[in-house]
This record gives structure tokens, C-alpha cells and sequence, in this order.
């Protein structure tokens, strides 16, 4: 008896197995699935860039000298005019002695001089008049010859012309002739150079870099300090050209430093550069920032999430639901009644975490969670939901565009 009653035991368990395995291939394999909701999507791109300023001015010197002394170091905020640098350049200062003595020569010893020849010239023109009268009255009386008297004449003319010259060379000297005005010219000129060994701010804003120090031999193209301009602060951000198409100006974007991650600012797209790297694949843009923080500095590493895209209410499936993708179609697994059906639906913003669905899907359709599942058309299936939504607060990223597959 109890030999008996263990077979029907076992009998029944084999049985009831065997039922359970027949119920589980009736009611086809458990898979996990999303049911279709509507709720905001934001698509986003996300890339990472640093903090600059709209301009920098890099400052050289244009002589060659010795710094002397350097007043400014990085960090200092100057003003247009500020001295920076000093410079020693003994071959500069020689030419304006130089210059400065040729001006005084020709005012205090040339003009004078000449001053002093007119009047010895107009005397002995004098007297040369004199003497002709003189002659004249004895050659009259016949008391000298004719040739006497031509020579008075002759003497009286070249007297007449030397004081015409020395009156024409006096003339030449006055106050803004052009031998005085050359003079000074070099002398100013000289000077404009001497005055380029000190170096000055051109511009207002904030030292970022120096490269000079009291000893160093500085020349035309070296640079000295570099100078980032008052104004606008900007994100500059190197983007995958896939991005282009969803990037436009005025987009707004949300911007965290690696240094004050608990401390985001706002920005908004301002630039997009009209070419591409070739080399890198990058489009180059800019995000002005209106309000910069004050913890902000040049060249701080910062990570800027751009909105793209945004809607208020979107069907957004996860992106392993589809089973492939072409353009702006998609393939994808519909489970209706316990069994799955291939759909072919029609996508809006895309990222890679989930892309909205604008065609092909109703709220309260449900899909497999994975396209790639091995299933067939109208196989049975017992769905398992599973949670579709982000977490509060995140938006849907996209650092890329991502290249579409052909549909099967």
C-alpha cells in the first residue's frame, strides 16, 4: 500500500509539472514591456567646453629692450593707459639726445649766426654804395679813371648779392622753416620710440598670463601679457557635427563648472561657427552667459547641457524598445491581446536614453522593452510593465546624433 500510494504521488507531481509546462508554452515566455504614457520630454545636447572671454588682447612690446621693472601680475585688473612694463633701451635714449641737440643747434647757435652774417653783408653793402657815390663824384671831376670806376660799381654789386644770400639764409632759419620743422619731426619721432619702452594697457580687463620679468631681453613679437577684455563672458563648446541639425541661436542652456558643480548658471547659444573642423569632426559654438557668476574663470572647464528640443506632452519610448531605425521611422514590438505585432512608427526628438513617438502609437499601448527579443509575429507573450519615466527633474541627453540602421 504505501508502495502504491508513493507512485501516485509521484504520478500527480509529474503531472502537475507536466500542466504547468503546457500552461507556461500556451501562454507564451514573461517579458518585460512599457506601457505608453504622455508626459514633457526635453532632448538635450550635452558636451563639454570652457569659460573665455569674448576678447583677449595679447601685449608686446614694439623695441627691443631690457625689462626694468614689471607692475602688473596675473590677476591684477588694469585699465586703458596702466603701465605694465618699463624697458631700458640705451640706443633710444641716444637718439633723442641726439635729435634734441641738433634742434638746439639751430635754434641757439645756426639761426644767430646767421643773424649775425646778414648784418655784416647789408654793412658792406653799405659802404659799397657809398664808395660807388663817391667815385662817381670824382670820376664826374675826372679826377680817377673809368676803370676805377667800373670797379666801385662791380664791388657794390657783389656787396648787394652777398647780403641778399646771407638775407635768404636767415630766412630759411626762421621760427617753422622746413630745416626746424625736420628737426623736430626727428626729435618727435625720436621720442615716440623712446616712449614705447614703457608699455601700457591698451585695453581694460583682467591679466590671464605674463611672460616678462625685470632681466629679460624683450623684442617686437614676443608676448608679454595676455589680457582678457571687459564685457561678456562666454562658453565656448566644440560640438559633434552630427549636432548641427538640432542646434539653432538662442537656444538655452544650462551650464555646471567641475569646480562648483552645486552651483549651475544659465547661457544661451549666441554663435555657431560657419565652418568645421576637418580634422576633429567639431563645430565650434557659443554660449553667452548674461549674468556670469563670480566664481567664474578663464578657462574653467565647464559642462553645458543645450536644450534642442522640448515638448509639453510626448509619447517617449526607451530606445531599446526599437527594433531598428530609418530617418524618422522606427520598427518595434506591439503587444495586444498577449500577442506581438510589428509596427513601423514615426519619431519626433531623439536621444539616447528615449526618442518621442508622434505617429504609430497610442497612451496605453504597450511594447516589449527589448526589440531585439526572440520572438515572432503573433507569438504569445505574458507582458511584465516595467517603469518608463526618468527620474524627476532629468531631462532626456544626447551628446550625439546617432547614425540610423536600416529597417528589417
Amino acid at each position: 500500500m504505501k508502495r502504491r500510494a508513493l507512485f501516485v504521488g509521484i504520478a500527480l507531481l509529474f503531472l502537475a509539472i507536466l500542466a504547468w509546462v503546457l500552461t507556461l508554452k500556451t501562454l507564451g515566455p514573461s517579458l518585460p514591456g512599457y506601457e505608453i504614457t504622455a508626459r514633457p520630454l526635453v532632448q538635450t545636447v550635452v558636451a563639454t567646453g570652457r569659460v573665455t572671454a569674448v576678447s583677449r588682447a595679447q601685449v608686446g612690446s614694439p623695441v627691443t629692450g631690457v625689462v626694468v621693472e614689471r607692475r602688473v601680475r596675473e590677476g591684477d585688473v588694469v585699465k586703458p593707459g596702466d603701465v605694465l612694463v618699463v624697458l631700458r633701451a640705451d640706443d633710444l635714449e641716444a637718439t633723442v639726445r641726439e635729435a634734441q641737440a641738433a634742434l638746439a643747434q639751430l635754434q641757439q647757435s645756426t639761426r644767430p649766426q646767421a643773424q649775425a652774417a646778414l648784418r655784416e653783408a647789408e654793412a658792406q653793402s653799405a659802404q659799397a654804395s657809398r664808395e660807388v657815390q663817391r667815385r662817381r663824384a670824382l670820376f664826374d671831376q675826372q679826377a680817377i679813371s673809368r676803370e676805377e670806376m667800373e670797379r666801385a660799381i662791380q664791388a657794390e654789386t657783389v656787396a648787394r648779392a652777398a647780403a641778399e644770400q646771407a638775407r635768404l639764409n636767415l630766412q630759411s632759419l626762421v621760427a617753422g622753416n622746413p630745416n626746424e620743422t625736420a628737426a623736430r619731426a626727428r626729435l618727435a619721432s625720436a621720442q615716440a620710440q623712446l616712449a614705447k619702452t614703457t608699455i601700457r594697457a591698451e585695453v581694460g580687463g583682467t591679466v590671464l598670463t605674463r611672460n616678462a620679468e625685470p632681466g629679460d631681453l624683450v623684442q617686437p613679437g614676443r608676448v608679454l601679457f595676455e589680457i582678457a577684455e571687459e564685457g561678456d563672458t562666454e562658453v565656448r563648446v566644440p560640438l559633434d557635427e552630427k549636432n548641427l541639425e538640432v542646434l539653432a541661436i538662442g537656444q538655452p542652456a544650462m551650464c555646471v563648472t567641475d569646480a562648483y558643480p552645486a552651483q549651475p548658471f544659465q547661457a544661451k547659444v549666441s554663435f555657431i561657427a560657419p565652418g568645421v573642423d576637418a580634422q576633429r569632426g567639431t563645430v565650434d559654438i557659443r554660449l553667452a552667459v548674461s549674468s556670469p557668476a563670480d566664481f567664474l574663470r578663464q578657462d574653467m572647464t565647464v559642462t553645458v547641457n543645450i536644450e534642442t528640443g522640448r515638448r509639453d506632452q510626448a509619447m517617449a519610448v526607451p530606445n531599446d524598445a526599437f527594433i531598428s531605425t530609418e530617418g524618422n521611422k522606427a520598427l518595434l514590438w506591439v503587444v495586444a491581446n498577449d500577442r506581438v505585432t510589428r509596427r513601423q512608427v514615426e519619431l519626433g526628438l531623439r536621444g539616447m536614453a528615449q526618442t518621442e513617438v508622434t505617429a504609430g502609437l497610442q497612451v496605453g499601448d504597450k511594447i516589449l522593452a527589448n526589440g531585439r527579443a526572440a520572438v515572432a509575429e503573433d507569438d504569445r507573450v505574458r507582458l511584465r510593465v516595467v517603469p518608463t519615466a526618468l527620474p524627476a527633474g532629468m531631462a532626456d541627453p544626447s551628446t550625439r546624433r546617432e547614425l540610423p540602421a536600416k529597417l528589417n
